[in-house]
């Protein structure tokens, strides 16, 4: 019979003792969740790439003035010529027997002057001595003047014929490169066919194509900044030189000229380049798409607060989404700091931790 009192109170001493450790027991500390984040920044620039090529800004098609086969032509693509250096020749030949043609006429007209010049003298001592007549000293004073003109009409088509024959040797006015032929050693040339291409390799420009919609406010002296695709560690500055009047009918793009200032000997003709503009914009405020929480209709983004580091969803507008961003209409402020990452696994009020690096 006294078994029982005490079971019973063996039980409620196990009561006190559990109810003893139950009050003791802490409650679990607070998750503090790590999370990316940035600090809201208004664009206020907006930077354009353009894609394009550096080319000589002035380029010479060198032909002959005449037709002829060509004998030889000193250079190829690549090489570098001087200026009233030859750079290929025609076949001689013709022309110089031209030149000889020339030569004997001049040398009869010449014979042909001397003879009428004497002939006046002598018609002018016979009527001075009455023993001839007006009429025939001015004979041979016509004479003597049309054998005169004859001289000079020689003289000229001698210096014509030589003139010719210097055509028959092509060169360069400037000091260049050679980026083009057109005429093989053999081959016969009619005259201005092109034979060889030659460009100025210290006036280099780089060539891009600009949509039409963002060169409303493109004027002569623009700024810009050129990079070397190859190697984007090297770049220069750039003016804008000249833009086309009219937009390229299938594209829509307008063909840019901009003069490299002081460019690096890297900047070679051919070489692909980035052509770059800053252009000041309305104050946007963009962020990353994974920062969107759309929830019962609305848009929203996390704020972190800075005294309690927590966070709390603020409601948006958004004015547009791109592929990676989307761009704040309404609702944010500079300074603020979003959150980035994760945005759909937090909750009002939750305690969190910034990153290191994963902050701006």
């Amino acid at each position: 019979m006294n078994r029982l009192p005490r079971i019973l109170l063996g039980l409620f001493a196990l009561g006190a003792l559990a109810g003893c450790s139950k009050s003791d027991e802490k409650p679990p500390p607070e998750i503090v969740r790590p999370v990316l984040s940035v600090v809201v920044e208004p664009r206020t620039t907006q930077t354009f790439g353009f894609a394009g090529s550096v080319e000589p800004q002035y380029t010479a098609d060198l032909a002959f003035r005449l037709l002829g086969r060509v004998v030889s032509r000193d250079v190829k693509v690549g090489d570098i010529v001087s200026k009233g250096t030859t750079i290929a020749a025609l076949d001689p030949t013709a022309l110089e027997l031209a030149v000889q043609a020339a030569m004997a006429e001049l040398s009869n007209a010449e014979a042909q002057f001397a003879n009428a010049a004497a002939s006046e003298e002598r018609q002018r001592q016979l009527l001075a001595a009455a023993n001839t007549s007006q009429a025939v000293f001015d004979a041979a004073q016509q004479a003597r003047k049309a054998a005169e003109a004859g001289v000079e009409r020689a003289k000229a088509a001698l210096a014509k014929s030589r003139e010719q024959l210097g055509y028959a040797r092509l060169f360069s006015d400037f000091d260049g490169v050679v980026t083009a032929t057109g005429a093989e050693v053999g081959q016969t040339v009619s005259a201005g066919q092109t034979v060889v291409t030659v460009a100025r390799s210290d006036l280099r420009e780089a060539v891009v194509d600009i949509p039409d919609q963002l060169t409303g406010d493109l004027v002569a002296g623009t700024p810009f900044q050129v990079i070397l695709q190859s190697l984007p560690t090297i770049e220069t500055q750039a003016k804008l030189r000249e833009i086309a009047p009219q937009a390229e009918g299938s594209t829509r793009t307008r063909r840019v000229r901009l003069t490299l200032t002081d460019s690096p000997p890297a900047f070679r003709l051919g070489s692909t380049v980035t052509a770059t503009r800053m252009t000041k914009v309305a104050p946007t405020i963009e962020l990353p798409l994974s920062a969107l929480l759309e929830k019962d209709g609305s848009d929203r983004v996390w704020i972190v607060d800075p005294q309690t580091s927590s966070v709390s969803a603020h409601e948006i507008k958004v004015a547009a989404k791109g592929a990676a961003t989307f761009t704040v209409a309404e609702g944010l402020e500079a300074g603020m700091r979003v959150v980035t990452a994760g945005v759909h696994s937090l909750a009002e009020g939750q305690k969190v931790r910034i990153l290191e690096g994963g902050a701006t």
